[in-house]
């Protein structure tokens, strides 16, 4: 494998909970007029999984939703989830500020086919690549598939690359691969993270 020049070290992003505004612990509850910790102990305990990796379609993922099968408002779910997404705070400078100093991202998401209605809400599209989303990679993070996956085809080692996420989980696994992994709490502490691994000054 080629060595990745410095001011071009593959920068890996997550993208909901880390860019993007994940609707699920609060939009979609009150869509379905729940608390949280109904939907959770109530929905399908696989059906998102299998969404997120193209296994259901979106009316199967929506007809499955819960568990128990009841009839809800389908139209009410999609809409608190495809409506919600938005940039966190601080993150599209941030975005602006990689693209300045010459990175462009890859995102590499746990996310069904819903992704190009984030991409029709945000642009992400004008600061990343959606390189590596599990809906089409078919590879789930914390898998280790689905960063060899990525290491692979950008043709480097997983040693080359910094993956950014905020769950724990996938920043541990990456970890365990060798890539330099960093945990995201906000767009200021990221910031400093990126500079502190040399792919921002």
């Amino acid at each position: 494998m080629r060595p990745p020049d410095a001011a071009r070290t593959p920068l890996l992003l997550d993208v909901m909970g880390t860019l993007v505004h994940d609707p699920f612990y609060v939009e979609v509850p009150r869509a379905l007029g729940m608390s949280l910790e109904e939907v959770i102990a109530q929905k399908h305990p696989t059906a998102w999984v299998e969404f997120e990796c193209d296994d259901l379609t979106e009316q199967a993922f929506l007809d499955r939703f819960f568990a128990d099968g009841r009839r809800y408002d389908q139209a009410a779910l999609r809409r608190a989830f495809t409506e919600a997404f938005r940039f966190l705070d601080g993150v599209e400078p941030l975005l602006l500020e990689l693209n300045a100093a010459g990175v462009r991202p890859h995102l590499l998401s746990n996310y069904p086919c819903w992704w190009e209605q984030v991409e029709q809400r945000v642009g992400l599209a004008r600061y990343a690549d959606w390189s590596f989303v599990s809906c089409r990679t078919r590879h789930r993070k914390p898998d280790p598939e689905a960063f060899l996956h990525a290491a692979r085809t950008l043709d480097v080692s997983p040693g080359d690359c910094v993956f950014v996420d905020d769950a724990e989980r996938n920043v541990a696994a990456a970890a365990l691969l060798g890539m330099r992994a960093l945990r995201f709490r906000d767009a200021k502490t990221l910031r400093a993270d990126l500079a502190r691994v040399g792919v921002l000054p």
